[in-house]
């Protein structure tokens, strides 16, 4: 065990060492932080539904998921980019059809980003550039089809807007969702000619159903008058029937002279014999 002057003097070198070291990280700690703030460094939060673009000194260096991320603006630069589902409408695009029908058609269409890199990167504006490429499929479309068939297959020229303009949008980043025709409008004059041909066509399906109608009726006449014709009794049972069905009303029946009489049973009839019965037969 050392003891005496000796060593006082170690424990005063290690008190000193260690007053030297705590002065030097109170020091570097300092200088951290003034360089910290010259710098300015400060977080950047790419949120769930956005993805960023990281660039170092102008240059692309990744893309970067959701989450928090220093960042020293001098040296790095973020740019975040919401990768939810877009819609982007084309309104009143006025085209002609292939048998020369003038007309407006507009559509909408819902669009994903997959790829920011390609999509900022690559491509100045990628809703505009997605914007015309819809433009010049449908304005191909209706130039190739006739009026009746855009009219009647709206979802099915919707189909085919989706794959022409899918792969152009796969280039650009992008995914293609869902495109769908909105309206098909028409000028005053030809709207008022085809409202006059819908309406004639209409006209025409309610005089074939009354004729179709009218034809079932004769047809069924025409098999009641043969029944008639080789069963005549027929006729008898048909009148007694609607005898029995009306109360109250006056029933006309003319009977040829060869033929026997119609007993008809009526109600006061019925009450007379209840009350004064016949005398049985003796045998």
């Amino acid at each position: 065990m050392i003891c005496g002057p000796r060593a006082g003097t170690q424990t005063t070198r290690r008190e000193e060492a260690m007053g030297y070291l705590i002065g030097a990280l109170l020091v570097l700690v300092t200088l951290i932080l003034l360089v910290l703030a010259a710098v300015k460094v400060f977080a950047v939060t790419v949120l769930e539904y956005e993805k960023g673009l990281k660039y170092t000194r102008g240059r692309f260096n990744g893309v970067l998921r959701p989450g928090m991320y220093w960042v020293v603006p001098n040296f790095t630069t973020i740019r975040k980019v919401d990768v939810r589902p877009t819609f982007v409408s084309l309104s009143g695009q006025e085209v002609l059809s292939s048998d020369g029908v003038p007309l407006k058609v507009s559509l909408a269409a819902k669009f994903e980003i997959v790829d920011p890199e390609v999509a900022v990167n690559k491509i100045e504006n990628y809703q505009t550039a997605l914007y015309l490429d819809l433009q010049l499929a449908l304005r191909q479309i209706v130039a190739s089809s006739l009026i009746d068939d855009l009219l009647q297959k709206r979802n099915d020229f919707g189909k085919q807007l989706l794959e022409i303009t899918s792969a152009k949008a796969k280039e650009m980043g992008l995914r293609l969702i869902e495109v769908e025709i909105k309206d098909v409008m028409f000028p005053g004059e030809i709207k008022k000619i085809f409202t006059q041909v819908v309406k004639a066509r209409q006209e025409g399906l309610a005089a074939l159903e009354r004729a179709r109608g009218e034809t079932a009726a004769l047809r069924s006449l025409a098999n009641a008058a043969h029944l008639i014709e080789r069963n005549p009794a027929l006729m008898q049972l048909r009148l007694l029937q609607a005898v029995g069905q009306n109360s109250g009303n006056t029933v006309v029946l003319g009977v040829p002279p060869q033929s026997g009489p119609i007993p008809i049973r009526t109600r006061e009839a019925e009450e007379v014999e209840t009350q004064h019965p016949l005398p049985e037969k003796e045998e």
